[in-house]
């Protein structure tokens, strides 16, 4: 496949993520307070999608609370800048196993499994223009624990998701969630236009090597909508990366805690870092307003 870059790009910053970065950066949200903040900083910066996890208010963890879901849909609907949201669906399926020898009974800490319609409560209540969709299983980063997506739980996942008029993102960590993302389409669960996030260089789904990379762009029919990102070091390449394949962007602290080596980073520095890249490339950064247009979404 020839590469066809992408002149109209919009950018989706990640703003805190559920991931262990609390305690690495002062420059993570925790609050709903806070993280709304970071999203309308981002979007003045120029992010035109924000996609949201909320954390503990207490203790920073991850949590699937959905009063702390519609605090950050409120405070953020009610600022001044125009924002897509996209809020996470991806908690709820989290199994961590025992030992090697005995993996049975799995851990109570950490685990944290929840049927379809509970996973997309706070998507029913809060009715964001995209949330995400998981699209497939994998051992996740390090130790015992496997994030865990059904492919039945998908399916009525999707189904909740398209009923409430809302946009899935698919979230692909490997080749065979494109695959099985393909499977919902021809079995009506998600509809057009598709919307497809790349995540690369997760342990031990698809590493952000460019051959792997371009595997997975082009497993992605010519007709979807896709962003890509990598965490880590190369986080701040695959903007370029992304465009220059015919995509999209992501940033934000949810990926990458840094601007520079050793240099924290704010989530408004990441997305303006973000936007150079792109207009340097000679593309255009999209608002809003076109994201909506493009992908057909609805705004509330």
């Amino acid at each position: 496949m020839p590469l066809a870059m992408n002149r109209d790009v919009f950018i989706t910053c990640a703003v805190t993520g559920s991931g262990d970065t609390v305690g690495k950066s002062k420059h993570v949200p925790i609050t709903p307070k806070q993280i709304a903040e970071a999203a309308v900083e981002a979007a003045k910066a120029g992010a035109a999608v924000i996609h949201c996890h909320v954390r503990d208010p207490e203790t920073g963890a991850p949590s699937r609370r959905n009063d702390l879901y519609k605090e950050v849909t409120d405070r953020i609907r009610q600022a001044e800048v125009d924002i897509v949201l996209n809020l996470t669906a991806g908690m709820g399926g989290d199994m961590i196993f025992g030992d090697v020898e005995r993996p049975l009974p799995l851990k109570e800490q950490g685990t944290d499994m929840a049927g379809a319609t509970e996973r997309v409560s706070h998507v029913a209540e809060c009715l964001p223009e995209i949330c995400t969709l998981d699209c497939g299983t994998m051992n996740f980063s390090l130790g015992d624990y496997v994030m865990t997506n059904t492919p039945s739980m998908l399916r009525a996942m999707a189904k909740q998701m398209t009923d409430l008029g809302v946009r899935p993102e698919i979230e692909a960590f490997d080749t065979g969630h494109l695959w099985f993302a393909k499977q919902l389409v021809e079995e009506g669960l998600i509809e057009d236009p598709v919307l497809i996030q790349l995540c690369m260089g997760i342990p031990w789904g698809a590493p952000d090597d460019l051959n792997t990379y371009m595997a997975m762009v082009n497993n992605v029919p010519d007709n979807w909508t896709f962003s890509a990102f990598s965490i880590g070091r190369n986080a701040m390449a695959y903007p370029a990366a992304a465009v220059l394949a015919g995509g999209n962007v992501r940033v934000g602290l949810e990926d990458n805690l840094y601007i520079g080596k050793g240099q924290l980073a704010t989530n408004a520095q990441l997305v303006e870092k973000a936007v150079n890249v792109i207009e340097n490339m000679g593309a255009r950064v999209i608002g809003p307003a076109e994201v909506r247009e493009k992908l057909k979404l609805t705004k509330r």
